[in-house]
């Protein structure tokens, strides 16, 4: 039987936001190196090869539970470190979702109730925003100082193709990759996974141009192990998101559980 923790742990309502701008930045790493990241039967979601890890940017306002209203909703910055990850459910369908790493906000409170509601692995961060005209850094710190995030774009400047060095070869395969997905991939530990579906509306991602994109968590192992490929950046403004409420699935058993 599940606790009173776990159970609030599994995204137990439906929830909802408008995401003024998400700016999302995808990396390529051999996917020898991301298999032992993710809970079997989760797999990686991969292209020739390799998987894929984004680090998305997320002005958010109005976060909150549908039944209330949304004045009591939070407005924060997010940064989301997530992999592309597969699940198999009883009905032989591969879902396409993303299994969260890490997460970090500006806000304490966002803090607290991400931590109290999903395993999202919440922690908070400085930011620092620069913007000139079109082109905006992106910097985040822990309160000790440390550098989490240091990214650079052009929101305007559209690129002409992926950047140099990307595994994909055009825009068309890339966009594959662009995140969020329809699904998040949250295990319980116990063979057990929450799965969280997400909808939008007017979801329609730009190619920008990043001019630099410093990431601490690929310092840690096992990210040090291999050079990141910058793989692909996109950018979407004005969305409204919708998250159904967490369901509790044992793989090849897609009835939900205690």
């Amino acid at each position: 039987m599940a606790t009173l923790i776990q159970r609030l742990q599994r995204h137990p309502f439906p929830v909802v936001a408008h995401f003024e701008r998400v700016v999302a930045v995808s990396f390529a790493f051999p996917e020898a190196l991301l298999h032992p990241l993710l809970p079997a039967p989760l797999v990686l979601d991969t292209y020739e090869g390799w998987g894929f890890v984004t680090v998305a940017l997320v002005w958010t306002r109005g976060l909150r539970p549908v039944f209330l209203p949304p004045f009591l909703g939070q407005n924060f910055f997010l940064a989301g470190y997530r992999i592309f990850a597969r699940l198999t459910d009883s009905d032989g369908r591969r879902l396409r979702g993303l299994k969260i790493l890490r997460s970090e906000t500006d806000q304490a409170r966002m803090v607290w109730s991400g931590n109290l509601l999903t395993h999202y692995n919440y922690r908070r961060v400085l930011v620092d925003e620069q913007r000139n005209g079109h082109r905006w850094q992106v910097r985040t710190r822990r309160p000790d100082g440390a550098t989490t995030l240091d990214v650079s774009f052009d929101t305007e400047m559209e690129a002409a193709a992926p950047p140099a060095g990307s595994p994909f070869a055009d825009w068309h395969a890339a966009r594959r990759f662009a995140g969020p997905m329809p699904f998040t991939f949250d295990d319980e530990g116990d063979g057990r996974f929450v799965i969280i579906e997400g909808s939008r509306a007017d979801w329609t991602p730009r190619p920008i141009a990043v001019e630099r994109c410093e990431v601490a968590l690929f310092q840690e192992p096992p990210f040090r192990e291999a050079m990141p490929l910058l793989a692909n950046a996109f950018a979407v403004e004005n969305v409204a998101y919708r998250w159904a409420r967490g369901r509790v699935v044992t793989p090849g058993n897609t009835g939900s559980h205690d």
